[in-house]
């Protein structure tokens, strides 16, 4: 299994196909197999490389106060271990966060960047949901937390369609959980988290894609993005709720896709 030192963590990290680097980096959950149907279809053209964010997955499980700042200084690291100079990355909700932080404090280090179902700061709808969140986690556990988050996160005719699955895949998950302590400090990173007075910096070429049923980070919040982003591009998915890029990876790869390639033709 794949795995570099970056500093005091352990990063695990998967790579695919050969071209252009391409950096994948999940959401809250962190990690990189949500981005399952996307290397398949992205390894054709890219270097593909996805990693379990520290906090998740087979990463270390450090203890430490996390902040989206940290762990943009992560992805830094393992693109440094990795001898990769400046890479496209794309961000899905906390990873699109991590991106506008290296948009804007390392410009240099991105060739292009697709902010995915992401925000740029932290409002009452925000504050309110994951403090919600986080109180199912500490108060009834991880596979209560699990249960309720998905029916934010996916489609009602998704869950529908796939309820095994998810029985089994929130068992396993529940199983490899880290710590909730650091399942909340990592919460509590996302809450704090607020770049809205430095959207105006960003010159990478910027995509921001959103599903317009996205319940976890919802249609306004990229519309914020693309206003205050110089020149960015707005894409709306007709569907596929907060895990569009999982429920319905056609459009959303199509979309990414053409954007992705455009950039490295330039």
């Amino acid at each position: 299994m794949p795995k570099l030192v970056i500093g005091e963590a352990d990063i695990y990290y998967e790579e695919a196909g050969q071209g252009p680097d391409l950096l994948l980096v999940p959401g809250l959950s962190g990690l990189g197999a949500f981005w399952t149907h996307q290397v398949e279809e992205f390894k054709r053209d890219f270097r593909v490389i996805t990693h379990d964010h520290r906090g998740a997955g087979q990463s270390t499980h450090s203890r430490i106060r996390y902040s989206v700042e940290q762990m943009a200084d992560d992805v830094l690291r393992l693109m440094d271990r990795l001898g990769i100079a400046a890479a496209h990355l794309v961000g899905h909700s906390t990873g699109g966060a991590i991106g506008q932080v290296i948009a804007q404090d390392h410009p240099g280090r991105l060739q292009s960047l697709v902010l995915s179902a992401t925000w740029a700061g932290r409002d009452p709808f925000f504050r309110r949901l994951f403090e919600s969140r986080r109180e199912t986690l500490v108060t009834s556990g991880v596979e209560a937390y699990l249960r309720a988050s998905v029916l934010m996160l996916a489609p009602p005719w998704w869950i529908r369609a796939n309820d095994a699955m998810l029985v089994e895949q929130h068992r396993r998950t529940a199983a490899a959980s880290p710590p909730v302590e650091v399942l909340t400090s990592r919460i509590d990173a996302i809450v704090r988290f607020d770049r809205r007075a430095r959207l105006g910096e960003i010159r990478t070429p910027t995509l921001v894609i959103v599903a317009a049923d996205d319940m976890i980070t919802p249609r306004f919040y990229s519309d914020e993005l693309a206003e205050h982003i110089p020149a960015a591009k707005l894409v709306v998915l007709d569907g596929g709720g907060h895990f569009a890029p999982s429920v319905l990876p056609g459009p959303y790869n199509a979309a990414v896709g053409a954007f992705l390639r455009a950039q490295d033709a330039k």
